[in-house]
């Protein structure tokens, strides 16, 4: 299979670049917000525009900083963008005209080697008809006219890319459609393992991703807050002699809900749960030098919610204080807090140093092995059975409640099903030792399990 062409997005901030990513990966990924400078790391999709597919990136925003700064460190991963992609796509405000900024990346960009198409967007109407003009002076081919908002000029785009784009079939004039997203076929083969790093804002999710994929690919520093929106990252981790394809996702920080009141920071908290909710198996990063604390326990407690499988890594190993008092303590208080999940694995991790990553994968495909895995019915309703006779559902009011069998009705989560009579009357004790029983049995440790139950229907109740 040849590989796809990859698109970069650049340009000064607010120009639209995200809007127009947006629309060629056909869903909302990237954040969009009036005010300028909302992305900051590279956001990749997979690109479609009139049959033509290609990969895109998403870029921040080119500013004139010095590289040890935020948006100087932003600005190295936008350049290392554009030398990485088959071409570029330099898009200027047709409303604002020219600025001296979009003169600066225009110099720069001619320096590359990357092919580079102007694109003037927000276009539009004859607002846009100045900058339009005005773009030749930037001195590249005739510029393309887009408004990424509103779908206009993007048969012109189509045909400036056309060139670019490897394994192209001239005769795919489809038009593109978002996909569909329907729901997850549970018991569809494994693909690439699905990994999402969440925890408070400052964890080091970022360094630790960098670490394992053994490159400068997410902004970090000593700023909190500094991810946004949700990154994709495909990596690939070797050990033994094979080769395991992870899907890692950054999220931004989590704060206390009640601390949260910017417009940017409630849509990049939501993007955050999201790529919870798309993950099998969710790390919550905590920050040794600061041990756990309640909102912590929150974000474990909504993972757990969405059915996810949850491994809790003590980030900053290497500088905490007191180790073993620590690590009991946020043992213990993951045992009190997390009662609904047993055996949540604790590992301790350094994404500075490297330290304990290779546990902390290997941990992390065996409990997606728990998460995904299905009983057959003959041995779930043989323990069944025995959990059964050795404690009977009790009898309230003198009215006996009976448990007739059990199915696995999903897998990730693992989802069961018990069929008897009166089963609404079964108290929350009786529920939590089933489910406690089926994970020291059948070893479900650490995963979330759920069990419904259901009535037998009584041809005799009418």
């Amino acid at each position: 299979m040849s590989r796809l062409a990859t698109i970069a997005i650049v340009g000064r901030p607010n120009v639209g670049k995200s809007t127009l990513f947006n629309r060629l990966v056909g869903k909302r990924l990237a954040l969009v917000d009036d005010q300028p400078g909302v992305t900051r790391d590279r956001r990749e999709g997979d690109g479609k525009l009139l049959g033509l597919e290609f990969r895109i990136v998403d870029t921040a925003g080119f500013e004139d900083y010095d590289a040890a700064t935020l948006p100087g460190r932003m600005r190295v991963q936008t350049e290392k963008a554009v030398r990485e992609a088959d071409a570029a796509l330099f898009m200027i405000d047709g409303r604002a005209g020219v600025t001296p900024l979009d003169e600066e990346i225009a110099r720069w960009l001619r320096s590359e080697n990357t092919p580079i198409i102007l694109v003037v967007n927000k276009a539009e109407g004859k607002q846009g008809e100045n900058g339009l003009m005005e773009s030749y002076s930037l001195g590249f081919d005739n510029p393309i006219a887009l408004s990424a908002e509103h779908g206009e000029g993007v048969v012109d785009l189509f045909d400036a890319l056309r060139p670019i784009v490897d394994g192209f079939d001239a005769a795919a004039f489809e038009a593109v459609l978002p996909p569909v997203e329907g729901e997850e076929d549970e018991d569809a083969p494994l693909g690439p393992m699905k990994l999402a790093i969440v925890g408070r804002p400052n964890a080091g999710k970022s360094t630790l991703i960098n670490r394992m994929i053994g490159e400068d690919r997410l902004i970090t520093g000593p700023e909190a807050g500094i991810t946004r929106d949700s990154i994709r990252v495909d990596w690939q981790w070797e050990k033994d002699g094979e080769v395991h394809e992870i899907q890692l996702f950054d999220t931004a920080g989590m704060r206390k809900r009640a601390k949260v009141q910017d417009k940017l920071e409630k849509l990049s908290v939501a993007d955050a749960l999201h790529a919870v909710d798309f993950a099998e198996v969710v790390v919550l990063l905590l920050d040794a030098t600061k041990g756990l604390e309640s909102q912590d326990l929150h974000i474990a407690d909504r993972v757990l919610q969405e059915g996810r499988a949850l491994i809790v890594a003590l980030n900053k190993w290497d500088v905490a204080e007191d180790p073993s008092s620590l690590f009991n303590g946020v043992r213990g208080a993951l045992e009190d807090g997390l009662s609904q999940v047993k055996g949540v694995p604790v590992l301790t991790i350094s994404g500075a140093t490297g330290r304990g990553i290779d546990t902390l994968v290997r941990v992390a495909f065996e409990q997606r092995a728990i998460w995904t895995n299905r009983v057959s019915t003959a041995k779930l309703n043989r323990w069944f059975e025995s959990a059964v006779e050795n404690n009977p559902p009790p009898a309230p009011g003198g009215k006996r409640i009976k448990l007739r069998y059990i199915t696995q009705a999903r897998t990730r989560p693992p989802t069961f099903v018990v069929f008897g009579t009166r089963t609404d009357s079964l108290p929350g004790s009786y529920t939590r030792y089933l489910v406690n029983g089926m994970r020291k049995e059948l070893g479900f440790q650490g995963v979330p399990v759920r069990l419904n139950f259901r009535n037998s229907r009584n041809p005799y109740d009418e």
